[in-house]
């Protein structure tokens, strides 16, 4: 996916380095991502999650808070406050180049300053918490043992994550004056928390506290067997998958001419290198965006289905459509049909039917289920028709690909 960089002023006036990840097509929308604390734009759950909703179509702004990463000013100086007012900056930042965020991410301390900062983007519809706290000052656990120095002395370098931090009294006071329920009750957008019920950094209590607060809309998936900072990638993806699935429901339909671009048959089918893994694509297929990969077995992480994947269920889903048409049309009593697919490799010399005798074939079982009060020639006419669906017909006759490189 292509990655714009850039920096806008933060709210103390320092230059803030961003990066907005875009989809390969006109973006349906635009999110916000927020980074933990003390990570980064570039930590693994931020740059992956926004990798793979740029996939799915939304373009994602991550942003470094200051003093951290690329972007200028002393972390030291920098507050609770004022990476909410950060947040914000970086909202109309999008706002002024014509790209308004519909959807708000905060990642752990992010997902925090998210729900503060919410109010103030009156564009988001929907806003999307990971592994958030219920109370900003949740993060001040992470340097307990060195809270009353940093009191008497003003200021005290703490260790997180094996870094050295400074941390000052004026972080403390701020992050204590956050009443974050208030916040949540008065959110009036929909929201999504996400938590692991196994997070030993902020724990699923925090969760509850969160959705228990907020008002509906509001929705909780459970990030089962995943740790806070979503180290594992199919986390980091099925987070992404999840968020733009549920956030559909929210954003804007396409316009009436976009739609219709859209609606068009047949359709170009584009499919494109990730990088984020060996084997990871990306299918756009219309207005439809999907991950393709290996499975883990063959070398890959298993983010999407694999190619014969695709293939089986263009096969099953023509099958079944085939079906039900002339089942419609013939007034026959089919209530469901179920197709299921397998493909393998059998020695030719194995099939007595087939023209090669040498050597390997492709081989692959479909099985139909048909559910209804159908009798036996009906069944048998069904069977037939299955055979008449026109992937099979293409999969069963001389094929002709036309491959060449671009200019």
């Amino acid at each position: 996916m292509p990655i714009e960089r850039f920096q806008f002023t933060g709210e103390d006036g320092h230059q803030l380095a961003a990066a907005l990840d875009l989809p390969e097509r006109e973006p349906r929308a635009y999110a916000l991502f927020a980074h933990c604390f003390t990570c980064g734009k570039d930590v693994l759950a931020a740059k992956r999650i926004s990798a793979a909703l740029a996939a799915s179509g939304i373009a994602v702004l991550r942003f470094d808070f200051t003093g951290l990463g690329s972007s200028e000013g002393d972390f030291a100086n920098s507050t609770f406050s004022s990476n909410v007012a950060d947040l914000v900056r970086a909202a109309g930042h999008l706002r002024e180049t014509g790209k308004a965020p519909a959807i708000l991410i905060g990642h752990s301390l992010g997902g925090a300053a998210i729900l503060a900062a919410a109010a103030q983007i009156p564009d988001a519809k929907a806003v999307v918490t990971i592994a958030a706290p219920s109370d900003p000052a949740h993060v001040t656990g992470l340097f307990k043992e060195r809270i009353e120095d940093i009191r008497k002395a003003g200021e005290v370098e703490v260790s997180l994550a094996g870094r050295p931090f400074r941390i000052k009294r004026q972080f403390l006071d701020d992050i204590a004056e956050h009443g974050l329920m208030a916040h949540v009750t008065n959110l009036h957008k929909a929201l999504l928390i996400m938590h692991s019920p196994t997070d030993d950094t902020v724990g699923i209590d925090n969760a509850t506290h969160i959705f228990v607060a907020a008002k509906h809309p509001k929705s909780f998936v459970s990030l089962a067997d995943a740790d806070h900072l979503l180290t594992q990638r199919r986390d980091a993806a099925y987070v992404a998958g999840v968020i733009a699935a549920w956030s559909e429901r929210y954003l804007d339909p396409a316009a009436p001419e976009q739609a219709a671009d859209l609606g068009k048959a047949p359709r170009r089918v584009v499919v494109r290198e990730t990088r984020n893994s060996k084997f990871q694509q990306t299918v756009t297929i219309g207005p439809h965006r999907m991950l393709a990969d290996e499975p883990l077995a063959a070398g890959g992480e298993d983010s999407g289905p694999g190619p014969y994947d695709f293939l089986l269920a263009g096969l099953g889903a023509c099958t079944s459509m085939t079906m039900r048409l002339y089942a419609d049309r013939k007034s026959l009593p089919l209530d469901r049909v179920t197709v299921t697919l397998q493909h393998g490799k059998i020695h030719a010399e194995d099939c007595a039917e087939c023209e090669t005798k040498a050597g390997m074939l492709d081989r692959i079982d479909r099985v139909i289920a048909m559910e209804g009060a159908l009798d036996a020639d009906q069944r048998k006419r069904l069977m037939d028709i299955a055979d008449k669906c026109p992937v099979h017909r293409t999969l069963t006759s001389e094929i002709r690909i036309v491959t060449r490189a671009t200019d």
